[in-house]
């Protein structure tokens, strides 16, 4: 009886196994069939796979866009495209020198492509804006401020909210350089900002427009809480053709308070009304040096002739920093008559002023033979500041005789002087300079990173002809 049992038993779980291993075998068939299809018609297809790259890039997800492209990147059709998203992505990713790599890479299969270059110094530059160091963050907006094309306006946007007013007062020259820009919400928003410089930088802008419609919108400032402030909202109301705000402006050239009345003056520079020349001449005698600085500075926004001889005599003042406003200025107003005192400049007893007479001469297209030496006395100085200065001052030259100095500054061992020549090559040079900037965008320090990205972009904007 206990035999038949167990063979009863046996033959169950005979049975049972045999069921079981279809079982095994039946499921194995279908994971097999789940997983042709997953690697077969599941696959997204190259289209498919751009697209969703694309998302990913205008969502922000920079390393989901790498991670999409990188199966695309060997083949030809696609090889364009996905280049170009992985290299964005690396620059927005702050990983710039990987970026240039991959353009580089793409250039050597399938030739230059100036359009992918611009592109990348642009997306290169935008991480910066988001650096802990207002130095890095003031070098991007000062960057994208180089690029002539309104395409940079909605990368002034973040900075609306930057925690720095001297940055927002950036954002907002920045923003105001386009009609675009001049129009956005948010930047009449800044009318509102809580400090009071970037009110006046957006009145500024506002009155340039030259369009009444922008009329409401200043005159409540004229109630601001801040003496600088309102005047600088009756001096855009006068430019916008209120022309009984004057007296406004006016008055404010002879407050007690310096800080206004220096404002004042720069205000009348703005305005760019003749009858507001007695006002700077008496503005540069007056007691303070930053009040004789502004006075100078407005007589070249100014743009009368008439003011040439005060500038000359500011050319013998106490203070430097007026000394060298002064010839900066001379040089804006082409103001031929002064080149000999320019020229007696250049042995000013101060590097700085020196360096300003270099700005002032090249501005007035002297021969280049005139400054060289003092150019490179100064190339030689050992307080960079002074270098930089030179920087910026060859960049009122012709390109054919300050490029050479300005490549040797891009060499210089501190950022300051690289930075200011980057910078002046974007100004003055052409496309050939392109290769020489390049490695800049791969430098140790930010800032110069940046401007160099500026500048190339700034290069790639030009027509080939210009």
């Amino acid at each position: 009886m206990e035999g038949q049992k167990r063979k009863t038993l046996d033959s169950r779980f005979r049975g049972n196994d045999r069921a079981w291993q279809w079982g095994v075998i039946l499921l194995t068939v279908a994971c097999s069939v789940v997983l042709l299809g997953a690697t077969g018609a599941g696959q997204p297809s190259p289209e498919e796979r751009l697209g969703l790259a694309e998302r990913a890039f205008a969502q922000g997800d920079f390393q989901k866009t790498v991670d999409l492209v990188e199966p695309l990147l060997g083949d030809a059709p696609w090889r364009r495209a996905s280049a170009r998203l992985k290299m964005l992505s690396l620059a927005r990713l702050g990983k710039t020198a990987e970026g240039i790599r991959v353009y580089e890479q793409f250039v050597e299969t399938d030739g230059s492509d100036e359009g992918l270059l611009r592109e990348l110094a642009v997306q290169s530059i935008l991480p910066f804006r988001a650096d802990m160091r207002e130095q890095v963050r003031g070098a991007a907006y000062s960057a994208l401020k180089e690029i002539p094309s309104d395409e940079v306006v909605p990368y002034f946007q973040d900075g609306l909210s930057d925690g720095s007013g001297m940055i927002r007062v950036l954002v907002v020259e920045g923003m105001g350089k386009f009609p675009k820009g001049l129009q956005s919400e948010s930047f009449r928003n800044a009318l509102k900002d809580q400090a009071g410089l970037v009110r006046v930088t957006v009145l500024k802008a506002l009155g340039g427009m030259g369009d009444p419609a922008a009329i409401p919108l200043v005159a409540p400032l004229l109630k601001d809480e801040h003496r600088v402030v309102r005047v600088a909202a009756a001096a855009a109301l006068y430019r916008l053709g209120q022309k009984e705000r004057w007296q406004t402006v006016e008055q404010a050239t002879n407050v007690p308070e310096g800080y206004e009345r220096g404002g004042a003056l720069r205000m009348l520079g703005e305005i760019g009304d003749p009858k507001g020349l007695p006002l700077l001449e008496q503005g540069l005698r007056d007691k303070q040096p930053s009040i004789r600085a502004a006075a100078a500075a407005s007589l070249g926004k100014l743009g009368s002739s008439k003011g040439i001889p005060f500038l000359i005599k500011a050319l013998a003042d106490p203070v430097p920093a007026v000394r060298s406003v002064a010839a900066v200025t001379l040089g804006k107003l082409r103001a031929e008559r002064a080149v000999s005192s320019l020229t007696r400049v250049l042995q000013d007893r101060n590097p700085g002023v020196r360096a300003a007479a270099v700005a002032g001469l090249l501005q007035l297209s002297s021969p280049f033979s005139v400054v060289a030496e003092t150019v490179r006395e100064l190339m030689g100085q050992q307080n960079p500041g002074l270098r930089s200065s030179v920087a910026k001052a060859l960049s009122h030259g012709r390109a054919r005789d300050v490029v050479g100095s300005l490549l040797l500054l891009l060499n210089d061992p501190v950022p300051k002087p690289r930075i200011s020549a980057a910078r002046s090559l974007g100004r003055v040079g052409g496309r050939e300079l392109i290769p020489r900037l390049k490695p800049l965008m791969k430098d140790q320090n930010e800032a110069v990173r940046a401007t160099a990205a500026g500048a190339i972009a700034r290069l790639l904007s030009a027509s080939p002809e210009a």
